[in-house]
Protein backbone atom coordinates (compact mmCIF):
# COMPACT_ATOMS: atom_id res chain seq x y z
CA UNK A 1 0.00 0.00 0.00
CA UNK A 2 0.92 3.79 -0.58
CA UNK A 3 1.92 5.46 1.88
CA UNK A 4 -0.28 8.52 2.81
CA UNK A 5 1.46 12.00 2.05
CA UNK A 6 -1.55 14.18 2.15
CA UNK A 7 -1.21 15.12 5.82
CA UNK A 8 2.57 16.51 5.25
CA UNK A 9 1.70 18.12 2.23
CA UNK A 10 -1.59 19.68 3.65
CA UNK A 11 1.10 21.07 6.65
CA UNK A 12 3.66 22.25 4.00
CA UNK A 13 1.32 24.33 1.58
CA UNK A 14 -1.10 25.53 4.19
CA UNK A 15 0.63 25.40 7.59
CA UNK A 16 4.43 26.37 6.70
CA UNK A 17 4.02 28.18 2.77
CA UNK A 18 0.82 29.48 3.91
CA UNK A 19 -0.66 29.19 0.27
CA UNK A 20 -3.35 31.38 -0.72
CA UNK A 21 -6.28 31.12 -3.72
CA UNK A 22 -4.91 32.18 -6.68
CA UNK A 23 -1.29 32.53 -5.36
CA UNK A 24 0.68 31.18 -8.27
CA UNK A 25 2.54 28.03 -6.81
CA UNK A 26 5.28 26.30 -8.66
CA UNK A 27 6.47 22.61 -6.97
CA UNK A 28 9.98 21.73 -8.52
CA UNK A 29 10.77 17.77 -8.50
CA UNK A 30 12.77 15.04 -10.59
CA UNK A 31 12.70 11.46 -11.97
CA UNK A 32 13.41 10.23 -8.66
CA UNK A 33 11.21 12.41 -5.89
CA UNK A 34 8.34 12.56 -8.16
CA UNK A 35 6.10 10.71 -5.79
CA UNK A 36 6.47 14.03 -3.02
CA UNK A 37 6.10 16.26 -5.81
CA UNK A 38 2.58 15.38 -7.09
CA UNK A 39 0.93 15.28 -3.65
CA UNK A 40 2.21 18.90 -2.56
CA UNK A 41 1.18 19.80 -6.10
CA UNK A 42 -2.02 18.40 -5.38
CA UNK A 43 -2.65 20.09 -2.02
CA UNK A 44 -1.66 23.78 -3.76
CA UNK A 45 -4.82 23.12 -5.85
CA UNK A 46 -6.75 21.99 -3.33
CA UNK A 47 -5.73 25.30 -1.83
CA UNK A 48 -7.27 26.92 -4.59
CA UNK A 49 -3.45 27.80 -6.12
CA UNK A 50 -2.77 27.76 -9.71
CA UNK A 51 -0.22 25.38 -9.57
CA UNK A 52 2.23 24.17 -11.87
CA UNK A 53 4.49 21.23 -11.52
CA UNK A 54 8.13 20.33 -12.58
CA UNK A 55 9.91 17.57 -13.03
CA UNK A 56 13.31 17.54 -14.09
CA UNK A 57 16.38 15.39 -14.71
CA UNK A 58 18.08 15.25 -11.12
CA UNK A 59 21.48 17.35 -10.14
CA UNK A 60 24.61 15.61 -9.84
CA UNK A 61 25.46 17.16 -6.78
CA UNK A 62 23.96 19.50 -3.77
CA UNK A 63 24.29 23.08 -4.97
CA UNK A 64 24.63 22.68 -8.79
CA UNK A 65 22.34 24.96 -10.56
CA UNK A 66 19.12 23.80 -12.05
CA UNK A 67 18.02 24.01 -15.66
CA UNK A 68 17.90 27.67 -17.29
CA UNK A 69 14.07 27.04 -18.03
CA UNK A 70 13.55 26.23 -13.96
CA UNK A 71 15.34 29.17 -12.70
CA UNK A 72 13.43 31.53 -14.54
CA UNK A 73 10.18 29.12 -13.73
CA UNK A 74 11.04 30.03 -9.74
CA UNK A 75 11.59 33.51 -10.09
CA UNK A 76 7.88 34.48 -12.15
CA UNK A 77 5.47 32.41 -9.37
CA UNK A 78 4.48 33.77 -5.76
CA UNK A 79 5.88 30.32 -3.95
CA UNK A 80 8.07 27.85 -5.08
CA UNK A 81 8.83 24.32 -3.42
CA UNK A 82 11.44 22.22 -4.37
CA UNK A 83 11.54 18.62 -3.01
CA UNK A 84 14.82 17.07 -4.90
CA UNK A 85 17.38 14.53 -4.75
CA UNK A 86 20.04 17.30 -4.35
CA UNK A 87 19.90 20.53 -2.58
CA UNK A 88 18.76 23.74 -4.67
CA UNK A 89 19.19 25.51 -1.85
CA UNK A 90 22.08 27.33 -1.96
CA UNK A 91 22.09 27.90 -5.81
CA UNK A 92 21.97 31.48 -7.74
CA UNK A 93 18.71 30.27 -8.82
CA UNK A 94 17.32 30.03 -5.58
CA UNK A 95 18.81 33.21 -4.07
CA UNK A 96 17.57 35.08 -6.93
CA UNK A 97 13.77 34.02 -6.77
CA UNK A 98 13.92 35.19 -2.79
CA UNK A 99 15.45 38.61 -4.20
CA UNK A 100 12.50 39.01 -6.16
CA UNK A 101 10.46 38.22 -3.54
CA UNK A 102 8.83 35.11 -4.17
CA UNK A 103 8.84 33.06 -1.27
CA UNK A 104 9.85 28.97 -1.23
CA UNK A 105 10.97 25.94 0.38
CA UNK A 106 13.32 23.43 -0.37
CA UNK A 107 13.31 19.79 0.24
CA UNK A 108 16.48 18.27 -0.24
CA UNK A 109 17.14 14.59 -0.16
CA UNK A 110 13.37 13.88 0.60
CA UNK A 111 12.47 10.66 1.57
CA UNK A 112 9.52 8.61 3.02
CA UNK A 113 10.32 8.26 6.52
CA UNK A 114 11.46 11.96 6.60
CA UNK A 115 8.39 13.64 4.70
CA UNK A 116 6.25 11.19 7.16
CA UNK A 117 8.18 11.75 9.82
CA UNK A 118 7.25 13.69 13.88
CA UNK A 119 9.81 16.86 12.31
CA UNK A 120 7.93 17.70 9.11
CA UNK A 121 4.71 18.21 11.02
CA UNK A 122 6.00 19.44 13.59
CA UNK A 123 4.27 22.16 15.70
CA UNK A 124 6.12 24.95 13.74
CA UNK A 125 5.04 27.62 16.33
CA UNK A 126 7.06 26.05 19.00
CA UNK A 127 10.19 25.33 16.32
CA UNK A 128 10.33 29.02 15.51
CA UNK A 129 9.98 30.45 19.09
CA UNK A 130 12.98 27.51 19.76
CA UNK A 131 14.88 29.22 16.77
CA UNK A 132 14.42 32.55 17.92
CA UNK A 133 15.68 32.06 21.08
CA UNK A 134 19.23 29.96 19.36
CA UNK A 135 19.03 33.01 16.89
CA UNK A 136 19.43 35.79 20.20
CA UNK A 137 21.88 33.82 21.68
CA UNK A 138 24.16 34.06 18.50
CA UNK A 139 23.45 38.15 18.31
CA UNK A 140 26.58 40.71 18.36
CA UNK A 141 29.09 37.43 18.78
CA UNK A 142 32.03 37.54 17.13
CA UNK A 143 34.01 34.73 17.89
CA UNK A 144 32.94 30.60 18.38
CA UNK A 145 34.26 27.80 19.48
CA UNK A 146 33.08 24.38 18.94
CA UNK A 147 34.22 21.46 20.59
CA UNK A 148 32.85 17.68 20.79
CA UNK A 149 33.64 14.35 22.50
CA UNK A 150 35.08 13.35 19.15
CA UNK A 151 37.96 15.66 19.18
CA UNK A 152 36.37 18.50 17.05
CA UNK A 153 38.34 21.75 18.72
CA UNK A 154 37.45 24.36 15.35
CA UNK A 155 37.35 28.16 15.67
CA UNK A 156 35.26 31.06 13.72
CA UNK A 157 34.07 34.22 13.13
CA UNK A 158 30.93 35.42 12.50
CA UNK A 159 31.26 39.10 13.31
CA UNK A 160 28.99 40.87 11.39
CA UNK A 161 27.23 38.41 9.43
CA UNK A 162 23.64 37.80 9.41
CA UNK A 163 22.05 34.71 11.78
CA UNK A 164 19.65 33.63 9.39
CA UNK A 165 16.54 31.34 11.14
CA UNK A 166 14.47 28.66 9.67
CA UNK A 167 11.71 28.48 11.54
CA UNK A 168 9.33 26.85 8.64
CA UNK A 169 7.04 29.73 8.85
CA UNK A 170 7.57 30.88 5.49
CA UNK A 171 4.67 33.35 4.99
CA UNK A 172 5.58 36.77 3.48
CA UNK A 173 7.26 37.94 0.42
CA UNK A 174 10.93 36.76 0.15
CA UNK A 175 10.98 34.33 3.00
CA UNK A 176 12.88 30.85 2.41
CA UNK A 177 13.10 28.12 4.54
CA UNK A 178 14.09 24.08 4.38
CA UNK A 179 11.41 21.64 5.02
CA UNK A 180 10.98 19.92 7.58
CA UNK A 181 12.56 22.92 9.28
CA UNK A 182 14.27 24.04 12.25
CA UNK A 183 17.74 25.84 12.70
CA UNK A 184 19.72 29.12 12.95
CA UNK A 185 22.88 29.30 10.43
CA UNK A 186 25.35 31.80 9.75
CA UNK A 187 27.99 31.85 7.29
CA UNK A 188 31.21 32.58 9.11
CA UNK A 189 33.38 35.27 8.18
CA UNK A 190 36.18 33.82 5.18
CA UNK A 191 39.79 33.34 6.23
CA UNK A 192 38.59 33.01 9.94
CA UNK A 193 38.02 28.99 10.51
CA UNK A 194 41.03 27.42 12.51
CA UNK A 195 41.48 24.07 14.07
CA UNK A 196 39.84 20.58 13.73
CA UNK A 197 36.27 19.96 12.43
CA UNK A 198 34.90 16.99 13.38
CA UNK A 199 32.03 14.86 11.69
CA UNK A 200 30.46 12.10 13.50
CA UNK A 201 26.91 12.20 12.70
CA UNK A 202 25.78 12.75 9.25
CA UNK A 203 27.48 13.82 6.10
CA UNK A 204 25.52 15.24 3.44
CA UNK A 205 25.44 12.58 -0.06
CA UNK A 206 27.18 9.86 2.42
CA UNK A 207 24.81 9.36 5.01
CA UNK A 208 25.81 8.38 8.82
CA UNK A 209 29.25 7.76 9.30
CA UNK A 210 30.33 4.71 10.66
CA UNK A 211 33.89 6.53 11.67
CA UNK A 212 34.15 10.21 12.59
CA UNK A 213 35.89 12.00 10.05
CA UNK A 214 38.78 14.00 10.78
CA UNK A 215 39.34 17.50 9.01
CA UNK A 216 42.36 20.00 9.29
CA UNK A 217 40.94 23.59 8.92
CA UNK A 218 43.42 26.44 8.23
CA UNK A 219 42.66 30.40 7.41
CA UNK A 220 38.95 29.25 6.64
CA UNK A 221 39.85 26.51 4.56
CA UNK A 222 39.77 22.17 4.92
CA UNK A 223 43.31 21.34 4.51
CA UNK A 224 43.10 17.37 5.04
CA UNK A 225 40.61 14.62 5.82
CA UNK A 226 40.88 11.31 7.62
CA UNK A 227 38.43 8.75 8.62
CA UNK A 228 38.16 6.14 5.97
CA UNK A 229 35.93 5.55 3.35
CA UNK A 230 33.53 8.24 4.19
CA UNK A 231 36.80 10.83 4.32
CA UNK A 232 37.93 9.81 1.07
CA UNK A 233 34.41 10.30 -0.31
CA UNK A 234 33.80 13.92 0.84
CA UNK A 235 37.27 14.88 -0.16
CA UNK A 236 36.24 13.10 -3.25
CA UNK A 237 32.85 15.22 -3.79
CA UNK A 238 34.53 18.50 -2.75
CA UNK A 239 37.60 18.15 -5.27
CA UNK A 240 35.24 17.27 -8.47
CA UNK A 241 34.12 20.59 -8.54
CA UNK A 242 37.28 21.58 -9.90
CA UNK A 243 37.16 25.23 -7.37
CA UNK A 244 39.34 25.69 -4.33
CA UNK A 245 36.75 27.58 -2.69
CA UNK A 246 34.78 23.86 -2.31
CA UNK A 247 36.70 23.48 0.62
CA UNK A 248 35.65 26.50 1.99
CA UNK A 249 34.76 26.15 5.95
CA UNK A 250 31.05 28.30 4.86
CA UNK A 251 28.49 27.48 8.01
CA UNK A 252 27.51 26.92 11.23
CA UNK A 253 24.26 25.55 11.91
CA UNK A 254 22.63 24.81 14.81
CA UNK A 255 19.65 22.12 15.40
CA UNK A 256 16.68 23.34 16.96
CA UNK A 257 13.73 20.79 15.94
CA UNK A 258 13.36 19.29 19.00
CA UNK A 259 11.13 15.99 16.40
CA UNK A 260 14.19 15.41 14.82
CA UNK A 261 16.03 12.32 15.21
CA UNK A 262 19.05 11.42 13.39
CA UNK A 263 18.25 9.39 10.19
CA UNK A 264 21.27 9.20 8.45
CA UNK A 265 19.82 12.01 5.59
CA UNK A 266 21.19 15.61 6.36
CA UNK A 267 17.95 16.76 5.69
CA UNK A 268 16.30 15.96 8.69
CA UNK A 269 19.92 15.37 10.78
CA UNK A 270 21.16 19.55 10.45
CA UNK A 271 17.82 20.35 12.23
CA UNK A 272 18.15 17.23 15.59
CA UNK A 273 18.29 19.37 18.66
CA UNK A 274 21.14 18.57 19.77
CA UNK A 275 23.85 18.79 17.02
CA UNK A 276 25.71 21.26 15.18
CA UNK A 277 26.65 20.84 11.30
CA UNK A 278 29.41 23.10 9.34
CA UNK A 279 29.30 22.95 5.66
CA UNK A 280 32.30 23.12 3.38
CA UNK A 281 31.91 25.10 0.03
CA UNK A 282 29.21 27.96 -1.14
CA UNK A 283 28.08 30.37 1.02
CA UNK A 284 27.18 33.51 -1.05
CA UNK A 285 23.30 32.80 -1.17
CA UNK A 286 22.93 33.27 2.82
CA UNK A 287 25.42 36.33 3.72
CA UNK A 288 28.98 34.93 2.82
CA UNK A 289 31.37 36.07 -0.24
CA UNK A 290 32.22 32.08 -1.43
CA UNK A 291 30.41 30.96 -4.47
CA UNK A 292 31.53 27.01 -5.09
CA UNK A 293 28.72 25.57 -6.82
CA UNK A 294 28.88 22.36 -3.91
CA UNK A 295 27.56 22.72 -0.18
CA UNK A 296 28.24 19.71 1.66
CA UNK A 297 27.16 19.77 5.22
CA UNK A 298 28.52 17.65 8.48
CA UNK A 299 26.72 16.99 11.22
CA UNK A 300 28.53 17.49 15.19
CA UNK A 301 27.79 15.12 17.63
CA UNK A 302 27.31 16.30 21.32
CA UNK A 303 28.67 19.58 20.67
CA UNK A 304 30.11 22.43 23.21
CA UNK A 305 29.76 25.97 21.76
CA UNK A 306 31.03 28.77 23.57
CA UNK A 307 30.91 32.18 22.31
CA UNK A 308 32.51 35.45 22.81
CA UNK A 309 35.28 33.21 25.22
CA UNK A 310 32.87 33.85 28.11
CA UNK A 311 29.52 32.16 27.31
CA UNK A 312 28.97 28.55 26.81
CA UNK A 313 25.44 28.42 24.90
CA UNK A 314 25.19 24.57 24.44
CA UNK A 315 27.23 21.86 26.72
CA UNK A 316 27.74 18.45 25.40
CA UNK A 317 24.59 18.61 23.45
CA UNK A 318 22.53 20.61 26.38
CA UNK A 319 21.40 24.05 25.64
CA UNK A 320 22.11 26.50 28.45
CA UNK A 321 19.94 29.35 27.13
Amino acid sequence: MEPDYSKSARVVIRSCLGVKPNEKVLVICDTETERFGRPLFNEALNAEAEATLIIMKPRSRHGEEPPEQVAAAMRSVDVFVAPTKYSLTHTQARKAATQAGVRGATMPGINDAIFLSEAMVADYIDVKNRVEKMGRALQNVKKVVITSPAGCNLTLYIDGRPIILDTGIIHNKGDFGNLPAGEVYVAPLEGTAEGTLVFDGTIASIGQVARPVVIKVKNGYATSFEGGEEAAKLEKMLRGVGKPEAFNIAELGIGCNPHAKLMGNLLIDEKVYNTVHIALGDNSTFGGKTIAGIHIDGVVLRPTVIVNDEKTIIKDGEWLI
